[in-house]
């Protein structure tokens, strides 16, 4: 098949990516009938508003990875040397995009079979004739690519934050300048580099201005806008789903036909919270929902829904308690809570790593001086009188006391799992100032189980990650704090500058 064999509308036509996207390719669906593939309205408006780095946040099955695969053998077919790599969150998802891709070509009329032959054909690579190829894999480090499609990265991050810290340190630095690159995902609580990558690009977006070449430019497509999520059977609503489609048109102008909210209504009582990032009507709620494996994500949930998260400030002439937990190489933490009429008010977070304990207690001072704060009691972990090696060998405890900060060791609890319903059973009794413990109850949010990718299943011990030292200060409130001994105790008032000599490091 040549140019010169073909009209000149037709050859207008092929050197349209819409139109041959639009005609060239079969797909199958997930019942195993097989039609040609047209585009509906969210994926022409993705491929309408393509930039060279596109992240897609999204409802479920509203077919961009179908999209996004046609886009990457499209490019082989029709570009020569293309190589396009495919990236899932398992191996067997990884090789089940590639049979997709496959069965796409397959279904191509012969004539472009034949000017572009398959040369090989394996679970992880097609080669084609053209010096095209297409690459699968869970990470991908070898060879420069000139398109990549990672896909559900937000349940990569969740589920297996080492195997996302690979795709973002080896995968991505793959990619050559100015290429193609997708990656779209359903959300997965509020953390890992899927939920960075968002904001940032949010952000641009939020500014006005298009991203530069080297930015994400970000797509989101709610479940509202695609017009397959309705039905036709009318239902009676409860107050609260009523109450959300209220708040839906007055909060952010999103007005919704009658069936489409008979379906969201039925979909939410099949699905619960999972409701929240599966079908998400704004970018925010889709965060909203809890992580799969999330220890406390349930009742974190529960607070904000109680507006226990929000704008819960210092109140002058309280004392303030600190909780927290040390790092040997690694975070450290410190909670600032107050009693205030008989509920638990955190009223401000604070983490730092790889500094000496003089820096935590420098905070401290500047934050109590800035508000006229008093301090109540400062809980330390069991192991606020372990000794570290600064110019001297000494404990924390007796390192802090040289200075004014008086600990009180609270008792390790024996088992993790009594800590963590310890954490859950106080948590309907917090208030959390959401400016001030911002990254706290992100930790909260994010704190999970870990997951073993070899069974498939969470299990019940805690991961060790980047949120782990915030819910562990925590626990240091939930294990240690009696309010009836906090009454008894004399506070300590904070002088205005210390110097502390022969600071440990962490």
């Amino acid at each position: 098949m040549t140019a010169e064999a073909l009209a000149p509308e037709l050859v207008d036509a092929f050197s349209d990516r819409a139109w041959r996207i639009d005609n060239l390719y079969y797909v199958q669906d997930e019942y195993g009938a097989v039609y040609k593939f047209k585009m509906r309205p969210a994926q022409r408006k993705l491929l309408d508003e393509l930039h060279y780095l596109n992240i897609v946040l999204k409802a479920r099955q509203l077919g961009f990875s179908t999209l996004i695969l046609l886009i990457a053998l499209d490019c082989c077919i029709w570009n020569d040397h293309f190589a396009a790599g495919l990236i899932a969150d398992t191996r067997k998802n990884a090789e089940n995009l590639l049979v997709r891709v496959k069965f796409a070509y397959d279904n191509l009329p012969e004539e472009i079979q034949q000017l572009v032959p398959l040369l090989a054909s394996n679970s992880t690579e097609m080669r084609f004739a053209n010096g095209s190829s297409i690459e699968v894999g869970v990470s991908l480090r070898s060879s420069t690519k000139n398109l990549l499609h990672i896909s559900e990265y937000g349940k990569i991050c969740a589920k297996q934050p080492d195997k996302a810290k690979e795709v973002r340190s080896g995968t991505l630095n793959t990619l050559a300048p100015r290429q193609l690159a997708f990656i779209e995902s359903t959300a997965e609580g509020k953390g890992g580099d899927f939920f960075d990558k968002v904001q940032q690009a949010r952000a641009i977006e939020d500014n006005g201005r298009e991203p530069a070449d080297m930015e994400w430019k970000f797509h989101f497509f709610p479940w509202w806008q695609d017009a397959k999520y309705q039905t036709a059977q009318r239902i009676d609503l409860t107050d609260e789903e009523v109450k959300y489609f209220v708040d839906l048109e007055k909060e952010h102008g999103i007005t919704l036909t009658a069936q489409q909210e008979f379906w969201y209504a039925l979909k939410w009582r099949e699905q619960g919270d999972d409701m929240l990032k599966e079908y998400p009507s704004t970018p925010d709620e889709a965060f909203a929902g809890a992580t799969d494996g999330a220890i406390f994500g349930k009742q974190m949930r529960a607070i904000r829904q109680l507006g226990n998260v929000g704008q819960f400030k210092f109140v002058p002439g309280v004392p303030v308690n600190t909780f927290w937990d040390f790092g040997l190489n690694d975070m450290q933490t410190i909670w600032l809570h107050q009693e205030v009429h008989g509920r638990h008010r955190f009223v401000g977070f604070y983490e730092n790593n790889n500094v000496g304990l003089a820096h935590y207690f420098d905070y401290l001072d500047k934050w109590a001086g800035m508000r006229g704060a008093r301090w109540g009691e400062h809980y330390g972990p069991h192991d606020v009188d372990d000794q570290r090696q600064g110019l001297q060998v000494t404990s924390i405890k007796k390192l802090a006391a040289e200075v004014g900060f008086i600990f009180k060791k609270v008792k390790k609890n024996p088992s993790k799992q009594a800590a963590i319903e310890g954490v859950r059973r106080v948590l309907p009794a917090c208030d959390f100032d959401e400016g001030g413990c911002a990254k706290g109850i992100a930790h909260l949010e994010a704190y999970s189980r870990t997951w073993d990718p070899n069974n498939s299943v969470w299990l019940n011990e805690p991961r060790h990650d980047e949120h782990s030292h915030g819910a562990d200060g925590f626990m240091t409130f939930s294990d240690g704090y009696k309010p009836e001994s906090r009454a008894a105790a004399a506070p300590v008032i904070v002088p205005a500058a210390r110097s502390l000599q022969g600071s440990v490091g962490r």
